[in-house]
């Protein structure tokens, strides 16, 4: 069997908490869970990766609960890991040495908005589309958009992206602050409301990414963004991948606003067209919108017009109808269970990987090309307008010929990625399933970030197991 399934720390040593537990209980009583369904809910994730539970599960009202509670776990040098509402794609929520989960889906209140300095702050368990929810009266949103309607809290641990990254950025663009605990349970603050600081190490984007290894997240302050006047949506078609990601290398190049720009190809399309009753051409396919006023919204959908021409782009069709706009974009977020659906009998094994845009026609056709040699169902979808796509490979688990040639698939994608100046992994983050490829992603860097790993949490408590080749050292 190969490591994608297996339990990547399956040679790891599952220490006796018990004593830990014992103090979890006599602090938070019925708080805690020892339940072994509650407890394999709390290790499962979105990815074929083995299920390691925790000992325990905590649900979390309040910050001093979480601080409290890792004050506990680090006497006892017993692992934690944070749980926001589990739609991380690599493992990171599994416990591979036990420990305790941190569950903060109760910590949702949106505790302030200011809508003069377009801010908000908010309490990890939030999620994206609630908080939209709630700005739907103010004229303003929050745009990191990565399809899931994950937690905002788990957004920051994992540096989530989304469709709207090519024009509003990433979650290290948006957070402003953040309030965390340490793996001492001590509560710190990083950055400010102010839009930019030169006042020491920037904390905040130190955290942003960290997975739950640096700190647990309790409070997020965000950027926002007032609502455009107009917003028009649209598709078009091509003959083949190569032509489409072109289009959008020459979109980005001409510093056309566009503020999405999602690629799929043909089987994706068929998928989408299966699961939500479309009529789609199936070719590969963009999906784009364009924000502004009405006049500059009618202007970048006349300028990408004449671009995607030169590379054999057709019947684009666009409008601004909001009702069209948001069955379109329905469609797209369903790219997971559509594809899901092509083969309901196998698991799907969800992968990413981000080039230089100028690198991007190579590294998709090239992937598609493997996929193809290989015989295996794995449709690509991605948010190409920053370089970074998908593939959903639906694989069966009981059959090692099924599974070695899909490890060889995301092994040969990842690796093609790097070598190109990119990276394994734009959005899902490393976790248990991508710890092999950084050391050839970073070489001689990994020591530096390990180094700071060691000196914030000597003891090696706050999501071991994650990101690092191999364990860390831990200092009694």
């Amino acid at each position: 069997m190969v490591d994608v399934i297996t339990n990547p720390d399956s040679q790891t040593t599952h220490t006796d908490h018990s004593a830990a537990i014992a103090a979890l209980q006599a602090q938070f009583g019925k708080q805690l869970s020892v339940n072994q369904t509650i407890r394999e809910q709390h290790g499962h994730t979105m990815t074929w990766l083995a299920n390691q539970p925790p000992d325990a599960v905590l649900t979390a009202y309040d910050k001093q609960d979480v601080a409290t509670a890792v004050a506990i776990c680090s006497e006892y040098q017993m692992p934690v890991i944070a749980f926001g509402i589990g739609s991380s794609l690599e493992g990171q929520l599994n416990a591979p040495f036990g420990g305790l989960c941190i569950d903060m889906h109760t910590m949702d209140t949106i505790l302030r908005v200011d809508s003069e300095d377009l801010t908000v702050t908010v309490q990890p368990g939030v999620t994206r589309e609630q908080l939209n929810h709630y700005l739907r009266d103010t004229g303003l949103f929050f745009p990191i958009d990565p399809g899931a309607n994950a937690s905002i809290g788990g957004m920051v641990a994992t540096r989530a992206s989304g469709t709207n990254a090519v024009r509003y950025g990433t979650m290290k663009d948006v957070v402003l602050a953040l309030e965390v605990v340490t793996a001492t349970g001590a509560i710190i603050r990083t950055g400010t409301r102010a839009k930019k600081s030169a006042a020491g190490y920037d904390l905040t984007r130190l955290m942003i990414g960290s997975e739950g290894t640096l700190g647990i997240v309790t409070e997020v302050t965000l950027k926002l963004f007032g609502l455009s006047e107009c917003i028009g949506s649209g598709i078009c078609h091509f003959q083949t991948v190569e032509d489409a990601c072109q289009a959008v290398m020459l979109t980005i190049q001409m510093c056309l606003p566009i503020a999405r720009i999602e690629l799929l190809d043909a089987l994706q399309v068929k998928a989408c067209n299966l699961y939500d009753q479309l009529d789609l051409l199936e070719t590969p396919t963009l999906f784009v919108e364009f924000h502004g006023s009405e006049a500059s919204v009618h202007e970048q959908a006349q300028t990408f017009t004449e671009i995607i021409e030169e590379f054999g782009g057709s019947d684009f069709v666009w409008d601004t109808d909001e009702a069209e706009r948001k069955r379109l974009w329905q469609a797209r977020h369903n790219a997971y269970y559509a594809s899901s659906a092509l083969r309901p009998e196998a698991s799907a094994l969800s992968t990413d990987a981000c080039v230089p845009i100028s690198r991007l026609a190579e590294c998709v056709s090239a992937t598609a090309k493997d996929i193809a040699a290989s015989g295996m169902i794995g449709p690509i979808v991605g948010h190409v307008g920053d370089g970074n796509f998908h593939v959903l490979l639906l694989v069966n688990t009981d059959d090692p010929l099924e599974i070695e040639t899909a490890d060889g698939i995301i092994s040969r994608l990842a690796i093609r990625a790097i070598e190109m100046e990119g990276t394994c992994t734009g959005e899902h983050g490393i976790g248990q399933g991508k710890k092999k490829y950084m050391a050839q992603e970073h070489g001689e860097a990994i020591a530096m970030m390990q180094a700071i790993k060691a000196a914030l949490d000597p003891k090696n408590i706050l999501n071991p197991g994650k990101i690092w080749p191999q364990p860390l050292e831990v200092v009694a």
